[in-house]
């Protein structure tokens, strides 16, 4: 029986910059860093969860040939591969904060949902990103 989920992966650009996008700007902390001969094993996290991580894959070997890695890399710059929805304990607050930071990327304003107040936004790759305060909106 499965129990949880351990490791989800998005493609990213670049990983440097993605790391500091995450950790940066959006406040997750880093999981793994771990060399393996040409491949880096990089991950985020939430802070203090211990649940699962996100992976931060650049297409290409040891995972892809040169071929499926353009597609992807491809792909990845018009912003249609997979995002991510993340919780969050105040959207408004760190849509204001991410806009005095200089952040301009926003797909979406906070929003009042029946389920709650999000927002959406992409990261330096273009992965989209949903961010969500659940409970009453407002």
């Amino acid at each position: 029986m499965i129990t949880k989920l351990n490791v989800t992966s998005i493609y990213v650009a670049d990983k440097d910059e993605a790391l500091a996008f995450y950790v940066d700007k959006l406040g997750l902390e880093k999981g793994n860093d771990v060399q393996q001969g040409s491949y880096r094993w990089l991950t985020v996290r939430v802070p203090g969860d211990g649940g699962a991580e996100i992976s931060l894959e650049q297409p290409g070997p040891p995972l892809h040939d040169e071929a499926t890695a353009g597609q992807l890399r491809e792909l990845l710059a018009k912003g249609a591969l997979n995002g991510l929805v993340l919780n969050c304990d105040d959207v408004r607050g760190l849509y204001e904060s991410l806009k005095a930071g200089g952040f301009t990327d926003f797909t979406q304003e906070p929003t009042d949902r029946f389920y709650g107040t999000d927002m959406g936004l992409r990261d330096p790759s273009g992965n989209a990103i949903r961010i969500v305060q659940q409970g009453k909106a407002g």
